[in-house]
């Protein structure tokens, strides 16, 4: 495995590996990786002959107030498990924007609601960085966890309307053995708050049982999940449509109950099928 910090290099390297008939992959990170990162790679390495995973933290996400500069690193961590992943090359740019860069991508709708609504900007950000960098991977493949959900419609929603020739593959959530979703963010949690911390995904099984027993009405199913959760601050908890991210009433289509809160300075996510 080796280190990129160049695009420039980056890209013509792509360049090289398509002209030659390899299929690439690509796993885009911000770092401070953990299992369900590195179950992402397993993913791809599946499926391409050329792995890339990138780590960048993207200030472009990050709004205002927001965790930018404390984001936990771990570099040479990070190096060891990409490489045990199956990564052949980790691309660590130190910016991927010039002084002058005047280009931002946005998608509608999608990005209204849910995170959307509570960090303004955000999604522009994560399509901006995104499309960068498929523009100097090139890939064939590239793979997103499940666990930033709305992120990963987004960013489908992206690669379908600007035509682009990529296949958008969805890695299944991860969870610690608390039933905790693995976040790198997990790492700000005090001992005290990472206990309430685990009503999230108890919330969200809670709220998946009701489903599979054959309740449809979301509002009982939210109630279900409302009395469960032991959070700070609730940013939103629903039942949306599992395509269009629209809340819905009644559980007469694919659906997903998502939940965003924040424990004390930490803001975390979770989500869970409810079909």
């Amino acid at each position: 495995m080796r280190t990129e910090t160049d695009p420039l290099g980056l890209q013509r390297e792509a360049l090289r590996r398509r002209a030659r008939g390899e299929t690439i992959g690509f796993v885009p990170t911000m770092g401070y990786l953990h299992e369900g990162h590195t179950s992402l790679m397993t993913i791809a390495r599946e499926r391409c002959d050329w792995l890339v995973a990138s780590i960048y933290v993207n200030p472009l996400q990050f709004g205002a107030g927001e965790d930018l500069d404390r984001y936990p690193r771990d570099l040479k961590g990070d190096a060891h498990k990409c490489e045990k992943a199956g990564v052949d090359l980790i691309f660590v740019p130190d910016t991927l924007y010039a002084d002058d860069h005047s280009t931002t991508i946005a998608v509608d709708k999608l990005t209204t609601g849910l995170c959307g609504a509570s960090r303004p900007g955000h999604f522009n950000g994560v399509t901006t960085v995104v499309a960068r960098l498929f523009g100097l991977i090139q890939p064939h493949v590239a793979v997103f966890g499940e666990k930033d959900y709305q992120q990963l419609a987004v960013i489908r929603r992206m690669v379908r309307d600007l035509a682009m020739p990529i296949e958008v593959v969805g890695g299944p959530l991860v969870r610690d053995d608390d039933g905790m979703a693995l976040s790198s963010r997990n790492a700000y949690l005090s001992p005290e708050a990472r206990l309430r911390g685990r009503s999230l995904s108890q919330a969200m099984f809670t709220m998946q049982r009701l489903a599979q027993e054959g309740e449809t009405s979301a509002k009982l199913i939210l109630d279900a999940g409302q009395q469960v959760l032991q959070v700070d601050r609730l940013d939103y908890l629903q039942v949306v449509d599992a395509h269009t991210l629209a809340p819905i009433a009644v559980l007469d289509r694919p659906a997903r109950a998502v939940v965003a809160a924040w424990m004390g300075a930490t803001r975390l996510i979770d989500n869970v099928d409810l079909a």
